[in-house]
């Protein structure tokens, strides 16, 4: 178990409650892998970041979105865009996102930034952005 069990539970329930199933699924492979790993993303990223009152899940989820595409972090894209869409971002929204960090970020990140918008939006069968 944690060694934060407070804030390893309420980083499982923002999970649970942002993205589902595939956010506990993505917690189980890496603490297949390496507990402190898992442990430590559960209770600190989602226990004490995500679980802050200032700003909301939607607010967070821009700011996720946007440092990734700055990062180039692009393998976090599909579990990110799938929060955003849950917890309230609409699709255009998110495509104005990716649009507005290219002035920033150059159009090669933005371009794969969309791609993976394009992959999520037509695995969720969003047609109209």
């Amino acid at each position: 178990m944690s060694r934060d069990p407070v804030n390893y539970n309420k980083g499982i329930e923002v999970l649970n409650e942002m993205v589902g199933a595939p956010g506990l699924q993505a917690i189980d492979a890496f603490k297949k892998f390496y507990p402190d790993f898992a442990d430590f993303l559960v209770s600190f990223g989602f226990g004490e970041i995500y679980s802050r009152e200032t700003l909301d899940y939607k607010q967070r989820e821009l700011i996720t979105l946007t440092a990734l595409i700055s990062q180039g972090a692009f393998e976090q894209m599909p579990f990110h865009l799938n929060a955003a869409l849950n917890v309230g971002l609409t699709p255009k929204e998110i495509v104005e996102i990716v649009i507005h960090c290219a002035a920033y970020v150059g159009f090669p990140k933005a371009c794969s930034a969309m791609t993976h918008v394009m992959n999520v939006f037509e695995q969720r069968g969003i047609t109209d952005i």
